[in-house]
């Protein structure tokens, strides 16, 4: 089997996620941390942490699609760069959220890239 920068991805983000867990893990009984349990910037970084552990699975499923469709075609790497680039970017995002609220917008990023890998995907998938 061959490798793949998805099947790569998406171990890597498993892993952050679990490294991020223990990180806010040992901070979460404080209950003040980052501004308190439901506050916007502990929210943000929650979000954060589990979007790798959703994003490495989406990654893993799009790695497991593409053993059954040709990966061959243009809008197929397409659609792997945009699943790695919604990966890495939102958790990105969230962190900058955290921090500066205004700045909502650059979720656009994060979105319109995992939109466009999962048409292009079913688009692929449509075609068996």
């Amino acid at each position: 089997m061959k490798s793949n920068p998805n099947l790569f991805l998406a171990w890597l983000w498993i892993l952050l996620g679990l490294g991020t867990g223990l990180v806010l893990g040992l901070f979460f009984h404080h209950e003040n941390w980052l501004g308190g349990y439901g506050s916007f910037k502990r929210r943000m970084y929650r979000l954060g942490h589990i979007s790798c552990f959703g994003l490495g699975a989406v990654n893993l499923l799009f790695w497991l699609t593409l053993q059954t469709i040709s990966p061959a075609e243009l809008h197929v790497e397409i659609a792997s760069w945009a699943f790695i680039i919604g990966a890495i970017t939102t958790p990105v995002c969230c962190i900058v959220m955290a921090h500066f609220p205004r700045a909502h917008l650059i979720f656009a990023v994060p979105v319109v890239s995992l939109i466009t890998g999962g048409i292009l995907t079913l688009w692929e998938v449509t075609k068996l």
